[in-house]
C-alpha cells in the first residue's frame, strides 16, 4: 500500500462501509471489522513514512490549494488517527453482542441504524485529523454531528430523543457560528486553506479577522462541549447507549478541539491576544472545578462519567495561556503544547474504557446507580481492572499517559511562572482521585449475598486494551513524543501571539 493509497484508505474506507451497511445490514458487524483492518494497515503505512520523511501532503485530484483540497498527515494527525483508530476498534467489537453480529437476522432499528452510523462517525474524524481546509472540516465537522445525534436517540427512548434534540441545538448554533466566521475568513482572504491563511498578511483587516476566528472559537468550543457549554453532553451520554457514550466523550470532543488547535496555532497564530487566551484558560479551569464537583455529586456511575468529561475537557483548554504570551520566543510553549496532545489521547483512550466499563457493569449489575454495583469486581475482575487503570490515567499518576500529560503542563506553568494555572491542574487531580475513588470502593467491596448477570470475555478485554493503552502511553512515551513533533506548527513552539 503506497503512502497515498494509505491516506486515501483512512478516509473512504469507512464511508465506503457505511453506505454498504446501510443497504445490507446483516453487513455491518463484518463489515466494521474489515474497515478496523484497513485502517490499522493505513496507519502502519503512514507512521513509519512519516518519521523517515516528515509531514505528507496529498491534493485530492491533484489540485493544489486553493483550487483544490489538500490532506496533510502530521505527527498532530496521526496521534488522533492512530487513537480514535483503538478507540473504534475496541467500540465496535464491544458493541457487537447488543447490536448483532452473531448472525442472526434482525431487523430492528438500532441493529441496523448502528453500524452505518458508527462508521460514518469514523470516516468524518479522520477527515478532520488530516484536512487543512476549513470550509472541508465544517463539512466533515457537520457528518460528525449528525452522526453522533443520532447515535444518542439510537434507541427511541423519551430521554435519549430529548437528549438528542439538546445536542443538535447546540450543534446548530455552533455550526452557524463557525460557518460565519469561515464566511468572514473566505471574504478576506479569498482562500480558506490553512496554509495559505498562514501565509498572507494581517494588515488593517485584523478587526475583520478577530471577528470571523472569534465566531469560530465559539462555535468549536460548544461542539466541544467547554463551560458553559456543556449543558448537551450529560443527558446525552445518559441517553446513548454504552457504546455511543465511548465514541462521545473520547473522539467527538477531540475533532472540534483539533480544529481548533489547527486555527489558531496554523492558520492565524498571530491575532492571539492576553486577554483572550487568558479567558480561554479561565474557562477551562472553571470547567475542571465545576465537572468534577458535580462528578462527585452523581449516584448514577454513567452520569459521574459524564461530568468527569466536562472536567477532564477544561484541561485541553490550558493549552491556550500556557503556550501563549509574550511575542519572543518561550522555552516552555512546546511542552505545554505536547503535554495538552497528551492529556487528549490519554482521555481518549481511558474515558473510552470508563464508558464500555460502565456498560458492562450496567449488564451486570441491572442498574447504573453507583451503589448497585457493590461487589462487582470479584464477578468481573476484568472491567474492575481497566476502570482502575482508566482511573490512574485520568488523575495523571504515573506510569500513565495522564501522568506525562500534567508533567508537561505543570513544568511549562511552572517555569513560566503560571502559578494559578498550576494549581488548577493540582487541585483538578485530586479533585479526580476523589470522585473516581467513590466506584472503585463500591465495586471491590464485599458482598457475598450480591449475584450478577455474566458479562462475555471478550467484551471485558475490549475496555481493558483501552486502559492498558493508556497506561503504556505513559510507559513509552518517548515514540508518541517524536511523533507528534513532526510538522508541529512553529508557534507551538515560540508560542502564541
Amino acid at each position: 500500500m503506497s503512502v497515498s493509497l494509505a491516506i486515501v484508505a483512512l478516509v473512504t474506507a469507512p464511508l465506503v462501509a457505511a453506505l454498504i451497511a446501510v443497504i445490507l445490514p446483516r453487513w455491518g458487524p463484518w463489515l466494521s471489522l474489515l474497515v478496523v483492518a484497513g485502517n490499522a494497515a493505513a496507519l502502519v503505512v503512514l507512521i513509519p513514512a512519516i518519521v523517515s520523511q516528515g509531514a505528507l501532503t496529498l491534493p485530492i485530484g491533484g489540485w493544489q490549494a486553493p483550487l483544490g483540497i489538500t490532506l496533510r498527515a502530521d505527527g498532530m494527525a496521526l496521534a488522533f488517527l492512530t487513537m480514535a483508530a483503538l478507540v473504534m476498534a475496541a467500540v465496535l467489537v464491544s458493541a457487537r453482542p447488543e447490536f448483532g453480529g452473531g448472525g442472526e437476522v434482525t431487523e430492528t432499528r438500532r441493529q441496523w441504524a448502528f453500524w452505518p452510523l458508527a462508521l460514518l462517525l469514523w470516516s468524518a474524524l479522520n477527515v478532520v485529523f488530516l484536512s487543512r481546509d476549513l470550509f472541508n472540516l465544517y463539512v466533515a465537522l457537520e457528518l460528525l454531528t449528525v452522526s453522533a445525534v443520532a447515535l444518542v436517540a439510537i434507541d427511541g427512548k423519551a430521554d435519549g430523543l430529548g437528549a438528542a434534540l439538546r445536542y443538535l441545538m447546540f450543534a446548530l448554533l455552533g455550526s452557524l457560528a463557525y460557518l460565519l466566521g469561515a464566511a468572514l475568513l473566505y471574504a478576506q482572504h479569498g482562500t480558506l486553506d490553512i496554509a495559505l491563511l498562514a501565509d498572507q498578511a494581517i494588515g488593517g483587516r485584523a478587526a475583520v479577522d478577530m471577528m470571523a476566528v472569534g465566531l469560530m472559537t465559539a462555535g468549536l468550543a460548544a461542539k466541544t462541549a467547554l463551560f458553559p457549554f456543556h449543558a448537551w453532553l450529560q443527558p446525552a451520554h445518559s441517553g446513548a447507549p454504552a457504546p455511543a457514550s465511548a465514541m462521545l466523550s473520547a473522539l467527538v470532543p477531540k475533532a472540534s478541539f483539533a480544529i481548533l488547535i489547527r486555527i489558531w496555532f496554523e492558520a492565524l497564530p498571530g491575532l492571539a491576544t492576553p486577554p483572550l487566551l487568558v479567558t480561554l484558560g479561565a474557562m477551562g479551569a472553571i470547567a475542571i472545578v465545576y465537572g468534577s464537583v458535580l462528578a462527585l455529586r452523581q449516584t448514577r456511575l454513567k452520569l459521574m462519567i459524564a461530568y468527569s468529561t466536562v472536567a477532564q475537557i477544561g484541561y485541553l483548554f490550558l493549552i491556550f495561556p500556557l503556550a501563549g504570551g509574550d511575542s519572543y520566543m518561550q522555552p516552555w510553549a512546546a511542552g505545554a503544547w505536547t503535554g495538552v496532545m497528551f492529556h487528549a489521547l490519554s482521555h481518549g483512550l481511558a474515558k473510552a474504557s470508563m464508558f464500555l466499563c460502565a456498560g458492562l457493569w450496567i449488564v451486570a449489575a441491572g442498574s447504573d446507580r453507583i451503589e448497585a454495583m457493590r461487589g462487582l469486581a470479584s464477578a468481573t475482575p476484568m472491567i474492575a481492572s481497566a476502570f482502575a487503570l482508566a482511573a490512574v490515567t485520568l488523575v495523571g499518576l504515573p506510569p500513565s499517559g495522564g501522568f506525562t500529560a500534567k508533567y508537561l503542563m505543570l513544568t511549562s506553568a511552572f517555569v513560566s511562572g503560571q502559578y494559578v494555572w498550576a494549581a488548577v491542574l493540582l487541585i483538578g487531580g485530586l479533585l479526580s482521585a476523589a470522585y473516581l475513588y467513590r466506584p472503585l470502593a463500591v465495586a471491590f467491596a464485599r458482598d457475598g449475598d450480591a449475584v450478577f448477570k455474566p458479562v462475555p470475555r471478550l467484551a471485558q478485554a475490549m475496555p481493558l486494551m483501552l486502559a492498558l493503552a493508556a497506561i503504556l502511553l505513559g510507559l513509552a512515551s518517548q515514540g508518541p513524543f517524536a511523533l507528534m513533533q513532526i510538522g508541529r506548527p512553529s508557534s507551538a513552539e515560540a508560542g502564541l501571539q
